[in-house]
């Protein structure tokens, strides 16, 4: 039985986890599938953090090169997040002939076009299933278990911080602050999460997913993102009255020959199956054309989610590298059918509305005048309460409407004198 030669670059939390389940499983994973993994280096430039796992000083290092210029070394797992230096790590490992097991979906969201190129080039091949969904084996299930598979939509709960505060403000009634402050308390969320809140994690891990199920490179900013720090309690209170919870959804389907791509907050039936989907977990709801709808469920983050999503990888990689065989970057790109980007302007959907205004005879007609001026159609309407001193809120939910017809419509609506405040509007998905 051939010894693969495993070597780590980031010994963070994650890191950390890997070592532990290596260490672990090994014996498991030997006798599973008859593989000898041994991890012979670490790299990080903090080695004086002490760790919750016991590892020999002889196999620790601050430097980089210490594993990229092994020529023992199989396979290099990058955990250091960020852009740089770890695109400058993962092409040297790969020109040195070494297998990359990655997690960073902001690597490769930005640079996955140039990574795969230089895999493919050099005979080796770059696995990234823990970039997405965590534990989730999305990666796999796109790009092999449905390899037969015309995508048509692929739709994605995959932020479990926004999951989780959107669930405590429905479920509980909490503030988004409120929520935010329960989610750092128990470690779902960063000090700092202005990524995820802000929908960037989110697109970072949707430009994956579209290159999955779609073969498009696409670039983050083309990406219409849309975080969840201005919805409030209120309007998640009035779409669950209305049968809706409101979700952050990363969104790619096929529209009009065009790739439709976007995050943000959306009302969902209670009936979808992304509806149900509570607290920090992730899910991944994929349609195509010979699976019909599939769901995948579970944690979309943590030490031991992700150390499995790596494992799983290392251990594909391990068994063609122990069998002497050649383990290529496959094509991502490859023609499904759609050509360019739809501008979120252009974008059909439909909408829950909700007007702050005073409580007048004509306020609402003159609101639905300007709505049917632009061609944008009331399935419902209700005044949540009434209030002839104060502005009242009026909660509307449209049929299908373009996006730009809509942005024109709100902004002339916001300048009449019975508004007050700036109208809500946020896009319903019914399939």
């Amino acid at each position: 039985m051939k010894k693969v030669n495993i070597a780590l670059i980031g010994f963070g939390t994650i890191g950390t986890g890997v070592v532990k389940a290596l260490a672990g499983k090994r014996l498991f994973i030997k006798k599973k599938r008859g593989l000898e993994l041994e991890l012979v280096r670490i790299a990080d430039k903090d080695l004086r953090t002490k760790r919750p796992v016991k590892v020999s000083r002889k196999k620790l290092t601050k430097k980089a090169g210490d594993i990229l210029n092994d020529p023992n070394i199989d396979i290099v797992i990058e955990l250091i997040g960020g852009i740089h230096p770890a695109k400058e790590f993962v092409i040297k490992a790969l020109e040195s002939g070494k297998h990359v097991v990655t997690a960073n979906k902001a690597l490769l969201a930005a640079c996955g076009k140039e990574i795969f190129k230089v895999a493919k080039k050099c005979g080796v091949t770059v696995r990234f299933e823990a970039s997405v969904g965590g534990g989730i084996p999305v990666v796999k299930a796109l790009s092999g278990d449905f390899v037969a598979n015309r995508i048509q939509a692929v739709y994605g709960i995959i932020n479990g911080t926004s999951n989780y505060i959107l669930t405590k403000m429905e479920e509980e009634g909490e503030t988004f602050n409120g929520a935010l402050k329960k989610a750092k308390g128990l470690g779902i969320a960063e000090s700092n999460p202005t990524l995820d809140i802000n929908g960037m994690d989110s697109a970072h891990k949707l430009a994956i997913l579209s290159l999955l199920g779609f073969g498009r490179y696409v670039d983050v900013g083309d990406i219409f993102t849309e975080g969840i720090q201005s919805v409030e309690l209120q309007d998640i209170q009035y779409a669950k009255e209305l049968g809706y919870s409101i979700k952050l959804l990363a969104i790619a389907k096929k529209d009009e020959g065009k790739l439709d791509v976007r995050v943000h907050p959306t009302l969902l039936t209670t009936k979808h199956l992304l509806a149900g989907v509570r607290g920090a977990q992730n899910a991944i709801y994929i349609k195509g054309d010979m699976i019909g709808e599939s769901l995948l469920y579970g944690e979309g983050a943590g030490e031991k989610a992700t150390s499995s999503a790596i494992i799983s990888d290392v251990t594909d990689i391990a068994e063609a590298v122990a069998a002497g065989k050649k383990m290529i970057m496959p094509e991502m790109n490859f023609d499904s059918g759609v050509s360019g980007i739809k501008g979120i302007g252009r974008v059909k959907s439909r909408y829950y509305i909700r007007f702050m205004a005073m409580d007048k005879p004509g306020v609402l007609a003159g609101i639905s005048g300007i709505l049917a001026k632009y061609k944008i159609s009331i399935s419902s309407v209700s005044q949540k309460e009434r209030n002839k001193e104060h502005a009242v809120p009026i909660v509307m939910l449209t049929h299908e409407a373009i996006e730009m017809d809509l942005r024109k419509a709100l902004g002339q609506i916001n300048k009449l004198n019975s508004i007050s405040g700036k109208p809500v509007a946020i896009r319903m998905e019914m399939r």
